[in-house]
């Protein structure tokens, strides 16, 4: 045979028994018994205010610049805004006993806070305080120096 028939040959002959397969497993199996999917409940989101949280801060080799107060929203479920409201002093003393070790002192004077060092620490703070799934985000929605 010329092995330029081959080739078409061989593809068609491959079409045949991948489709003849095909037919096989689809007769002889059967049907899967699929559950429709279920709606997904939308979830209401609460920002639960923790107050404002003064906090040191800090360089990276340990010396203190000065202090900010933040002004932060823990965004939670609905549900769960009932569970975080009375624990809150358990979140303010787990952000004090990091605030301190934590470098959050940035700009030419180190009185700048870094924002993203402290959302860290809060949302970490949060997870200990209330469990690792019931804080989703931590908003910062005012810094300022203290």
């Amino acid at each position: 045979m010329k092995p330029v028939l081959a080739l078409p040959l061989l593809a068609l002959a491959g079409i045949g028994v991948g489709g003849g397969a095909a037919f096989g497993v689809r007769t002889l199996m059967p049907a899967s018994e699929a559950q429709p999917e279920q709606p997904v409940a939308e979830m209401t989101t609460s920002f639960t205010p923790t107050g404002k949280i003064l906090a040191p801060l800090v360089y990276a080799d340990g010396r203190l610049s000065g202090y900010v107060q933040f002004d932060v929203q823990l965004e939670t479920n609905e549900e769960d805004a009932a569970f975080v409201t009375p624990r809150m002093p358990v979140l303010l003393n787990a952000i004090n006993m990091r605030t301190f070790r934590a470098p959050m002192a940035s700009g030419p004077d180190g009185m700048l806070p870094n924002l993203e060092v402290f959302r860290k620490l809060v949302k970490a703070s949060a997870d200990e305080a209330f469990g690792p799934k019931v804080v989703r985000r931590v908003v910062i929605t005012q810094a300022g120096p203290a």
